[in-house]
Parts: C-alpha cells; sequence; structure tokens
C-alpha cells in the first residue's frame, strides 16, 4: 500500500494520507512510505470496506461560476454539488490527494471536504484526532489552490452515524503546514524515527509487529545498563500465532492450480487437496509438483513465496515476487559483511546461544552418564566465550567455528541419551553424518535442518535482507549464507526438538525409511508424520526468553528477523538470540 503511493510521487511530494499518518506517529509514516511495509489487520480491512463506495469512481471538482454571468438560482437554494474520489495536486506545496467527498457550492464559491472514519466519535474535548484534522486541513489546502474557499469540514464517523465539524483556523493551518514540510523532507530519510513510548496507539495498529516500539525501547535500555522506560514490560501487540501457515505439497505429479483466492492441488484430474490464499503464508514443493504459471502469478502478486526442494529435501531456490523495495538494509547488511568488528559482534551473541540451548536440550531430556558427561562439559565450555565481548580485536571466524564445533561434539556424543528408542534399534544415533545420510536419525536431522533453512531464508526475504550473504558463514555460490546464521541458535530448540518428540512418540517408525549401502532414506510416511511434528512445534506458544511475553516459535522466528534488521540499521545496539532454560 505505502510503497505503491510514494514509488507514483516525485520524490519531493507527499500526499493527503501520508499527512494523516505522520500526525498519528512519524515511525509508522517511515515504515510505510519510505520503507514500503504494510501489513492488513480488522481496522484496515474495515475502513477499506468503508471506501469502496468513494473509490469506485472518480470525479471532477465542479468549476467555479463566472462571477460576471448572472447566477442561476439569485435566491441560492440551489443544493450543493456532490463529489466524490476527486484527486487534487498543489505544485507550490508538493501536496496531492484524493478526497472522499466534496460538497461544492460553485455559486458561492465554497468546498465542504467530508472525510470517512470508521469507529464512532471520540469522547475527546474536539471530538476528532490530530491526524483527522490533519489530513482534512491538508484537503482545504488543495481545494483553496483550486479557487474555492474552505473554512471548515466533516469527519463522518460510521460507527456513530454522526458528522463532527472542524474549523480550519490558522494554528492548524500553520501546523499542518508544517507537518508536510516535514513529510515531505522525510521521504529522503535513511534512518527510522524512534517508536512512541508506552502509547495507545500502538494497539490496533496493523504495523505494531513490524515496529516492535516497546522491544526496541528495552534493547535500547538494555544495552545502556538501565530498566526500560516503557512503564511496564514489553507489550505483546501482535497475534500469538501467525493465522497463515506454510502449504506443503510431496506428492509426486501433482498440479497446483488457482480458483479464485483459492489454492488447488489436481492429480490424475482429481483434486486431493486446496488451501484458501488467506491462511497461507508460502507454498512448498517437494519433487516432481508442477505448479501453474496463475498460480505463481497470484502468489508473487500477494508476496508469498514458493520453496523449491527436491523429493530428498535438498533445497533448490525460491520463486518469489519483488518484495520490499528498500535498498538500505541490504547496504547495511553489506556493510556489515565487509567489517570484521561487526560480524565479530554479531557472531560471538549467536555461537554462544546455541551452544546454550544445547546444553538446556540434554539437560531437559537426557539422562544417564552421557547427559550429565555433557552437562558438565559444556557448561565449562559455555566460559570459555564472552557473549558480549565488545573490546579488542574481533575473533577470527574459524576460531569460532572452532568452538562452535568443540560444542557440537559435546552435544551429538550426548544426543542418543535424548532419544527412548527401546526395542528400537534402528534409530540409535552415534554420530551425526550427511550427504547423505547413514540412518534414520541423520535423515530426520537432514530434513528438519533443511526445513529450518527454509523457514529462516523466508523470513529474512520477508524482510528485505539478502540471504545469500552472511556475517558468519562465508558467501558461496548456491548457499544461503545469512539463513544458515541465522539457523544457528534454533537447531536444538526447533529441529532437533522435533527430531526427538517424532521418535518418542512414535510419530515416525523404522519401517518408514529404506537404508542401504549408500544411505538412508525417508519414505513419504516418514515425511508427512515429521512435517505434522513440525508444524506442531513451530505453532507451539512459548514464553519469549527476552520479552517475556508468550507466542510461537515461528512468531519469534519472524521477530528474531525484524531485530536484526533493526540492528544492521541502528535502530538497536544489541541483538539478543533465545536461550531455553
Amino acid at each position: 500500500m505505502g510503497n505503491q503511493l510514494s514509488s507514483s510521487l516525485p520524490e519531493d511530494w507527499c500526499t493527503v494520507d501520508m499527512v494523516n499518518r505522520y500526525t498519528f506517529c512519524p515511525r509508522l509514516y517511515h515504515l510505510m512510505y519510505v520503507e514500503g511495509r504494510w501489513e492488513e489487520n480488522s481496522y484496515t480491512l474495515e475502513g477499506k470496506a468503508l471506501h469502496r463506495r468513494v473509490d469506485r469512481i472518480d470525479q471532477l471538482l465542479p468549476e467555479m461560476a463566472d462571477s460576471e454571468k448572472p447566477a442561476t438560482d439569485p435566491a441560492g437554494d440551489d443544493p450543493p454539488e456532490i463529489a466524490r474520489s476527486v484527486s487534487l495536486a498543489d505544485e507550490d506545496l508538493g501536496l496531492m490527494g484524493k478526497l472522499d467527498l466534496v460538497s461544492c457550492d460553485p455559486e458561492g464559491g465554497e468546498a465542504i471536504p467530508v472525510e470517512t472514519k470508521r469507529g464512532r466519535v471520540p469522547a475527546v474535548p474536539l471530538r476528532t484526532y490530530p491526524p483527522e484534522r490533519a489530513q482534512l486541513m491538508a484537503q482545504a489546502l488543495l481545494l483553496r489552490k483550486h479557487g474555492y474557499r474552505s473554512e471548515h469540514g466533516y469527519v463522518y464517523f460510521v460507527g456513530s452515524r454522526t458528522r463532527v465539524r472542524v474549523d480550519f483556523d490558522e494554528e492548524l493551518e500553520r501546523q499542518t503546514r508544517a507537518t508536510i514540510q516535514a513529510v515531505r523532507d522525510g521521504r529522503s530519510a535513511t534512518e527510522m524515527p524512534d517508536p512512541l513510548e508506552d502509547s495507545p496507539k500502538c494497539w490496533g495498529c496493523s504495523l505494531c509487529g513490524i515496529c516492535l516500539p516497546d522491544e526496541t525501547r528495552e534493547l535500547r535500555a538494555s544495552a545502556n545498563g538501565k530498566n526500560a522506560d516503557v512503564g511496564s514490560d514489553p507489550r505483546r501487540l501482535y497475534p500469538a500465532r501467525d493465522r497463515a501457515t506454510p502449504f506443503y505439497v510431496q506428492e509426486q505429479g501433482a498440479r497446483i492450480g488457482k480458483t479464485g483466492e483459492r489454492l488447488t492441488v489436481i492429480k490424475d484430474g482429481e483434486s486431493i487437496g486446496e488451501t484458501r490464499l488467506i491462511d497461507t503464508s508460502q507454498v512448498v514443493l517437494f519433487g516432481n509438483v508442477q505448479i501453474s504459471a496463475q498460480a505463481m502469478h497470484l502468489l508473487m502478486d500477494k508476496g508469498l513465496p514458493i520453496v523449491h526442494f527436491s523429493t530428498g529435501a535438498w533445497f533448490h531456490g525460491l520463486s518469489h515476487g519483488m518484495g520490499i523495495e528498500n535498498a538500505y538494509s541490504r547496504a547495511a547488511q553489506y556493510a556489515a559483511a565487509a567489517d570484521p568488528r561487526q560480524c565479530s559482534r554479531f557472531t560471538l551473541p549467536l555461537v554462544h546461544a546455541k551452544a546454550a540451548n544445547q546444553r538446556a536440550l540434554i539437560l531437559r531430556n537426557g539422562s544417564g552418564e552421557a547427559k550429565d558427561r555433557c552437562v558438565a562439559a559444556m557448561a565449562a565450555h559455555l566460559k570459555t566465550l564472552d557473549p558480549t565481548t565488545d573490546s579488542g580485536a574481533p575473533l577470527s571466524p574459524d576460531w569460532l567455528l572452532g568452538w562452535e564445533g568443540q560444542a557440537a561434539s559435546y552435544y551429538f556424543a550426548a544426543f542418543s541419551s535424548m532419544l527412548k528408542t527401546g526395542e528400537l534399534p534402528d534409530f540409535d544415533f552415534t554420530t551425526r553424518n550427511r550427504r547423505p545420510p547413514k540412518d534414520p536419525v541423520n535423515a530426520l536431522l537432514s530434513f528438519t535442518y533443511a526445513l529450518l533453512v527454509k523457514e529462516c531464508l523466508v523470513a529474512l526475504w520477508s524482510e528485505g535482507l539478502d540471504p545469500w550473504w552472511g556475517l558468519y558463514h562465508r558467501p558461496r555460490h548456491g548457499r544461503p549464507a545469512l539463513a544458515l546464521d541465522f539457523m544457528e541458535p534454533f537447531r536444538p530448540i526447533i529441529a532437533d526438538s522435533v527430531v526427538i518428540t517424532a521418535i518418542n512418540t512414535g510419530m515416525v517408525k523404522p519401517r518408514d525409511f529404506e537404508t542401504n549401502s549408500n544411505g538412508c532414506a525417508m519414505k513419504p510416511a516418514a515425511k508427512k508424520a515429521l512435517l505434522r511434528a513440525w508444524e506442531q512445534r513451530l505453532d507451539q506458544i512459548y514464553t519469549h526468553p527476552e520479552f517475556g511475553y508468550r507466542c510461537s516459535w515461528r512468531t519469534i522466528l519472524r521477530i528474531q528477523a525484524r531485530l536484526l534488521v533493526r540492528l544492521l540499521r541502528g535502530d538497536i545496539p544489541t541483538l539478543p538470540w533465545p536461550v531455553v532454560r
């Protein structure tokens, strides 16, 4: 929404809607019109529905009456002319807008703008809020530019079925002109304005999950060694769970098409599955699955990626639309990747969090002497790396890889202590192997790691970052290095946890695998069972280790990607990684 409007404007112009957004919250304006971010919620959808009649057809502003000609109705009893969806512009102000409704009196030279808003009349002294008054005043400036006299307007509140008068006095005009100039100046800004402080405006804002106002303020305060001054703990201003989830298709020979806003899966002329687009966050294809051009175009238009895997879950690539058209985040990413100090500052807490989560998983699920040895060894190992180190020469990536590898050796030596195999020796685990995996446990681990890379890649791409250019893993052709960076702390608490659950609860069984001297492959039954366990894990509600509110693991992944952008752009000084206890 915001990027479409701002991209069609001259660089130093603004719209009436921008004036409204900036008055409401400068950070919201920046996200919408500078960075091109937008998300719908029930309030924005209701507002769109209210404006469908207004936006149905564009009308012209009536021409002013010629003062030299006699009036057609000397008594002045003609009803006012009503014009809807009127587009106007003022080159001097650098302002343009589409007015919902204008009540015009061409004979008397007066025009009264009327703005429609959802909800009821607010219980405040002026019965309107500053953004609504600024929006009407900006419309009045456009009407005056076109020769009309405009001294007041109305806000029509649908919930109350009431019009509230707004008088255009000198102070409102002065403030609105200043806001117009601030909006025009802000279009070229590269730094995001500060978030609002414990503001009730954040409740109901469709971009609160992208803005992260309380989280930003807490991380800034924590870095300064003081409590976040946000009035209370961070508020969870967004849903605990995503309504939309991935749509997996692994039936070989199937074809995906579209019917309206619905995806359909057909094989041999019969429908074998379908999903509504509103319930879909991404489409994941395994092996020989076709997708029509019409379905691809629809998904790209909606900003939904298509992820391509081989039958054996090798990641092939991603099909997507334009995505976020903002170069500043990628520029900051590339600059950070070229700075060894920034890379070290990013990587230290990353690998430390991964090892801490590995130890926590063993502590929770392991048993016997193997568990005790691993827990003690990893506790000592964690003390050899301070994740807050920010002085002296940065640690080399090779040293950090070695430190991470040592932690992994302790962890996988005790991994079998978490598996309740009983009479299922096929699930015995001795060591991590891959390409191809040699046993069922390693096959499950490889599959879940591929799914985790996919989730991280989509999360990073959705925030406008380059998943192929890492800060820890060295960039290499065809390797999503930043996604590999990003997934490290989540390997044990998401991917490994899914494998342990699938084996210990009997969701997968030895008969679901095919093993020979060349390796071990999962049969379709194992993949379906593991995908079910995977989605259950990502949908599981967990208390966020840093912010204290409850949300799903899929939401935590998305929030972490957004915080990474904030770190790279300098909006927050540090990026803590989730560590479970």
